[in-house]
């Protein structure tokens, strides 16, 4: 493994020295495991035959959806496969056998939830090791269709509307042999139609399998440092069903970096769609949208490629939000043991400042490897919470002798004040020791309060329901793009309630480790009782209002169908500015 930084030694023994640093609060139980009892059970497999190929310790991914719109969030989970026939004759569970994803259906509307696993005569699966999975309505004919990334090859699924996918991976010129790990659906030209960010690892091989050892000499998985990093690629839609591969034309293919998140968003307040992705060990990329079908990588410019020691640490998940209700975008992102998270805070006009340390997020996290992780307001004060998946990818030496020995526990940090997190513990279903990757945040339920998903390594699925009882107000809104792409991915929603600053988010299913999440937009509201006003600024520029909004309902808001506006919303040291658009204002849709 690298070497350590001396900061990164000396936090490791504030940790363990400073316990309060670190502690958690205590907690009454917030989330409750729940998977099995509602149907959705499903275990991943590594495949591992002993050659220690790399794919098997980082898959895979997961999805939350609305496949069948019926209004609740629907389920993918990811599978592996045996990368290489074992050498000897070995016993593998049933599902490595059964390769390919799994689909659960939510019939949340019969009356409770419960999931039914509908894959077989889906059209979804495939014989390679799945790593990450995207969810966007790419055609726009309101079925929302699934990107999935894996070692080998990847695959473009059109969702038919009637339960079946199909693969239009040819068709639609969306395959890269390269190693994929996460995916993004954005529309960073403005023109209605959703595009596809492909983030790419590094060039491993099954024949080219080096072999690794640890510090006594233990064969274990490799750095991913002893292999090539790879560049990742944009494609652009032409809105006929095909895409054009514009990664080098648009710079994206100029640089390489170990990628494994991606998260969208606009970073410098200038309207257009910015792209940031994580790479493991190497800078971490922000490429910043020039309007003219280019991108500029600014991540050593902006601050945001290396920790505070200009060091690159092990970046694995990132998850973007406005967590300091400054309007502007924030970028967190997950690393490896003894390298602590890195939360990046925006200016406003794309420099970064890390205040890992000064909010509390540091010496906590050093102990452990993260990969996927969510902003979410778990318990509806206004304020963003964080959660965090871990799971080692080198023998745990506490566990050292066991048949898996990477397990560690997840964790749960709340925003108590604002810009000032601590640990929540008391949270049996967060100490659950497993090999956690994937992390979707999503409303499951229907309730008013965020869920978790998480997917793990060569483990069973969790799904962690939220039992907080809505403590305060809340609001979701979903939106349904007319002239923008239809799901409204990318868009600026900021609600204004009475009494409160506004709060600012993006619409967006990008995010945490190869997975995607609920595209609604959820807020806690804490003690506001009402929303004074939602706007919407449409991926395309076009902005509107929706005035007076009943709070804790799910509403759907069409395009053209608010009061247009000029509205302006103030992005720190730069203002974002929207065309007018609607003909007519109607009332929001809520249920």
């Amino acid at each position: 493994m690298r070497s350590i930084h001396p900061l990164a030694a000396l936090l490791t023994v504030i940790a363990a020295v400073l316990p309060e640093a670190s502690a958690p609060i205590e907690s009454a139980e917030v989330f409750q495991e729940v998977s099995g009892s509602v149907g959705l059970r499903f275990d991943h497999c590594t495949g591992a035959t002993g050659e220690f190929f790399l794919p098997e310790i980082m898959g895979s991914g997961l999805a939350l959806f609305d496949y069948d719109n019926d209004g609740d969030l629907d389920v993918y989970l990811l599978q592996g496969v045996r990368l290489e026939a074992a050498r000897k004759r070995l016993r593998f569970p049933e599902q490595c056998r059964l390769p390919g994803g799994r689909l659960f259906r939510n019939d949340l509307e019969k009356g409770s939830l419960h999931f039914t696993d509908v894959t077989e005569g889906s059209g979804l699966g495939s014989e390679t090791f799945e790593m990450g999975v995207a969810a966007g309505d790419y055609d726009n004919d309101g079925y929302t269709d699934l990107y999935v990334t894996g070692f080998g090859s990847n695959a473009l699924y059109r969702n038919n509307g009637d339960g079946t996918f199909t693969d239009v991976t040819t068709q639609a010129g969306v395959d890269d042999e390269r190693w994929g790990s996460s995916a993004a659906f954005l529309d960073y030209n403005h023109d209605g139609a959703l595009d596809l960010f492909v983030v790419n690892y590094v060039d491993f091989t099954v024949r080219g399998n080096k072999s690794c050892r640890d510090a006594v000499g233990e064969r274990d998985y490799c750095n991913p440092a002893v292999y090539d990093p790879q560049p990742d690629g944009l494609f652009r839609n032409e809105g006929n069903g095909r895409f054009t591969d514009v990664s080098h034309e648009a710079g994206i293919g100029g640089a390489s970096g170990a990628g494994l998140g991606v998260a969208m968003g606009d970073f410098n307040g200038d309207g257009r769609i910015d792209v940031y992705v994580a790479n493991d060990g190497t800078p971490n990329h922000l490429w910043l949208n020039q309007g003219d079908g280019t991108f500029r990588e600014a991540g050593l410019i902006s601050g945001s490629a290396y920790n505070r020691d200009a060091e690159p640490e092990a970046g694995m998940g990132v998850a973007i939000a406005d967590f300091d209700r400054d309007s502007d975008e924030d970028i967190f992102v997950t690393n490896l043991t003894r390298e602590s998270n890195t939360l990046y805070r925006n200016d406003g006009a794309a420099d970064f400042t890390d205040v890992t340390l000064e909010l509390g997020l540091g010496p906590g996290s050093i102990p452990y490897t993260a990969f996927g992780t969510a902003w979410l307001d778990y318990d509806n004060d206004g304020l963003l919470d964080l959660f965090v998946a871990n799971g080692a990818v080198a023998i745990e030496e506490a566990l050292r002798g066991q048949g898996y020995p990477y397990h560690q526990i997840n964790m749960l940090f709340r925003q108590q004040l604002p810009g000032r997190f601590t640990r929540v513990g008391g949270e049996t279903a967060l100490e659950l020791r497993t090999v956690s990757r994937g992390a979707a945040a999503g409303d499951i339920d229907n309730d008013g309060d965020v869920d978790i998903l998480i997917s793990n390594n060569n483990g069973p699925a969790r799904l962690l329901l939220n039992r907080s009882g809505s403590r305060g107000h809340w609001i979701t809104v979903r939106l349904e793009g007319r002239v923008s792409n239809r799901e409204g991915l990318g868009s600026l929603v900021t609600i204004v309630a009475h009494g409160s600053p506004p709060w600012f988010q993006r619409v967006r299913s990008d995010g945490s480790y190869l997975a995607s999440s609920d595209p609604r937009v959820h807020l806690g509201l804490g003690e506001s009782t009402t929303v004074k006003e939602i706007r919407v600024c449409w991926p395309t520029g076009c902005c509107e209002v929706w005035e007076n909004v009943e709070t804790n309902r799910l509403v759907t808001l069409k395009e053209s169908s608010g009061k247009r506006t000029k509205a302006t919303t103030e992005t720190g040291s730069s203002t974002r500015r929207g065309a007018p658009c609607g003909t007519h204002a109607e009332p929001a849709h809520s249920r």
